[in-house]
């Protein structure tokens, strides 16, 4: 796998946060690869039972990031993020931690593998606070 160019990995971590904020799908669709994998806790509990918290091509993650973002008012409102990200050029990461200026938030760690400029495989770990925003929805499931 060849290195992605330092312009393309910092335009994939502002693009990434500025249109998940501004609840831009075709933006933040523009970031994935056509067969890129989304791997995330949050897409079990959304699913139910029979997910695998993995999903697997462009449209399969569009129909997720579009129903999530069509929810106002989730525990996944904020975004506070420091600005600090890491990348050796083929792998970004950053955190939204649990602790921010105005409280808590739920708290994530974002882990994309890059490829060609776009984002191949996308796994978001859950914290704390983001394991409690989930418990409920899980729980329903009974997992």
């Amino acid at each position: 796998m060849t290195k992605t160019p330092e312009a393309d990995i910092r335009r994939i971590y502002e693009r990434w946060h500025e249109t998940v904020l501004n609840r831009d799908i075709d933006g933040l669709m523009a970031l994935y690869a056509e067969d890129s994998i989304l791997e995330s806790p949050l897409v079990l509990a959304e699913s139910g039972i029979d997910a695998s918290g993995i999903l697997t091509g462009k449209p399969a993650i569009r129909r997720f990031f579009a129903a999530s973002l069509r929810k106002p008012g989730s525990a996944l409102g904020r975004w506070y993020r420091t600005g600090t990200f890491f990348s050796d050029g083929r792998q970004l990461t950053w955190e939204y931690p649990r602790a921010t200026p105005e409280g808590d938030q739920v708290d994530l760690v974002e882990v994309m593998d890059l490829a060609a400029g776009l984002i191949a495989h996308h796994r978001v770990y859950w914290g704390w606070v983001g394991f409690r925003a989930l418990a409920p929805s899980l729980a329903a499931s009974r997992l």
